[in-house]
Formats: structure tokens, sequence, C-alpha cells
């Protein structure tokens, strides 16, 4: 317990360092964009004075280090900016978008690890047979799948010719449960497939390999009901694609930008859109670290995870 303690404390201060990289690369990266902050606030009627004066008010003619070291100040009291008129805190717009994209992400994480799970463990029991064989034709098709294809594709079949579901839009959970599933299964199945399919392969190659241990071969000798022996061997074979789990997350996150833009979701993407095609930098940079932290925050809970599930690693 002590070893685990004395590993976790060091992945969460490594955090702040990280973040701090994170807040840089954003700030460096959207400095260069050909969007000019003072047009977009004052109008294409304002003047050269006018925008001078208002670059000189907030700073824009600073040195970038300058700049840098003020968006942290701002940022440490969870001040991301204002967005282009009509001005709105970016903190509050984030604040609304969020739980939407954190929904998605949530639920195709879901989806993905039953998928996997249950595809993994039913090819490494066929190992060779018809149903081993038929799940590497689909996990290869999934990870071939883009997400962004495969959601135009359930609009087509399952929205447009069957209208099962809706074309997109959004439900509140509070307001119906039913029609928040309604509106998010098939944006949630579009992250989720080429993630399970990419899980699934790592699962069914573990699963196969602690399958040849001797440990299983005795338990199956002894007589033990096969539900709990599968039980024992997956428990220990979800370790590596455990380790790999983190990254698919962020996979989702970034994915699910895509996936509200093309379901018209009012999350994260419809606000870096937004901000993209309306030169709003402070919009996109708000946007763009948010799912950048949120990331990194969602690899170290994994890395945590990871270290209470594999004992040895506590001794590295």
């Amino acid at each position: 317990m002590v070893a685990f303690l004395r590993l976790a404390l060091r992945r969460v201060a490594m955090m702040p360092v990280m973040i701090l990289g994170i807040a840089l690369l954003v700030f460096v990266v959207l400095q260069f964009s050909p969007a000019d902050p003072a047009y977009n606030a004052l109008g294409e009627s304002a003047g050269p004075e006018a925008r001078e004066a208002f670059a000189e008010a907030n700073g824009l003619n600073d040195p970038l280090p300058v700049r840098y070291f003020d968006f942290l100040g701002q940022l440490l009291h969870f001040d991301l900016g204002m967005t282009v008129p009509p001005s709105q805190p970016v903190i509050d717009r984030i604040t609304a978008a969020f739980p939407l994209t954190l929904q998605l992400t949530l639920l195709g994480l879901l989806l993905a690890v039953v998928l996997a799970v249950a595809g993994g463990v039913l090819g490494a029991m066929y190992r060779d047979r018809w149903p081993d064989q038929l799940f590497r034709v689909l996990s290869m098709a999934g990870v071939a799948i883009p997400s962004f294809w495969l959601g135009v594709l359930l609009i087509q079949q399952f929205a447009l010719n069957t209208r099962i579901f809706p074309t997109g839009g959004y439900t509140n959970p509070a307001d119906s449960f039913s029609g928040w599933l309604t509106t998010m299964a098939l944006p949630a199945i579009s992250l989720a497939v080429p993630v399970a399919a990419s899980l699934a392969r790592l699962v069914r190659t573990s699963m196969v390999a602690e399958l040849d241990r001797d440990y299983v071969r005795t338990a199956r000798g002894n007589g033990l009901p096969v539900f709990l022996v599968i039980r024992s061997v997956l428990r220990n074979a979800l370790v590596t694609p455990l380790t790999v789990l983190g990254v698919k997350v962020g996979y989702l996150l970034s994915g699910a930008v895509v996936i509200e833009a093309i379901f018209d979701l009012p999350g994260m993407g419809k606000l870096i859109l937004e901000g993209v095609t309306g030169g709003d930098v402070a919009l996109v940079q708000g946007t763009v670290l948010t799912i950048a932290i949120a990331f990194l925050v969602v690899n170290v809970i994994v890395d945590l995870l990871y270290l209470l599930v594999n004992p040895r690693i506590r001794t590295v």
C-alpha cells in the first residue's frame, strides 16, 4: 500500500507540470492564428486607432512571454477570457457544453468496453474456430472504419430510412431519460465501434496467453466451473488492455468533437467549430485546453487503476 501511494503521488505531482506544458503549447500555437481579436471584438467598422487602442488595453502588444504569464494568471482564477460579441465568459460556455461531451465519451467508453470484453473472450474461447475467424474479420473491419463515416452510415440507415432514431439533436436526461438514450445511441455507437474493435483484439490476445498457463490447466483438471476459470483468466488478461485504455479515452474525447458536429450535439465540438469559423481565439483556446487537460486527467486515473490491478509494477 505504501508503494502504491508513493507511485500515485508521483503521478499526481507531475500533473501541474504537464498542465503548464499543455497551456504553453495551446497558447503559442493559437498566437499564430490569422484571426484579429480587435477586429472580432470591435467589428469591421472600427478604425485603425480604435483597434490599436483595444490591442494596447488588452495587452495584445506585449511580448509573448508576458502574455503567456498573464494567461496563466487568468487560468489560475478559472478565467479563460470572453467570447467575441455578444461577449460571454468562455468558462460559462465550456461549463454548459462539456457535460454533454463527457456523457458521450463515457457512454461510448462503456459500450466499447462491453463489446471488447465480449468479443475478445468469445474469440479466445473458440480459438481458431469459426467464431474466432468471424471475430477477426469484424475486428479488422471495425478498426478500419472511421467513426465519422460510421456515423453518416448510421444516420442514413437508422434515422433516414427506418426512422428508429433521430438524425440529431439532444435531449437532457433530466427531462427524459429514454429521449436522452435515443439521441445519444447513434453517436455513442459511432464512437465505440472502432475503439471496441481495437480493444477486443488486445483482450483476445491476452486471454489466449492466459488460457495457456499452467494454473488454468490445473483449474480445469480439478473440475472448476468454466465461468469461474474464465473470471480468473479475464481478471489477469485485462491488465494489458488497461494500459492503452487512457489513450483510447483520449481518442473518444477527440472523436466526440467530430461526432457532435455530425449529430448536431451542443457539446465541445460545436464550441470549437463556432470558435474556428468565427475567429474567436479565446473560445478555441479554452475548449482545446479543457479537452487536453481532461485527457491528461483520464490518463492519470488509468495509470492509478493500472497500479491497483498490477501489483508487480509497484516494485518499479
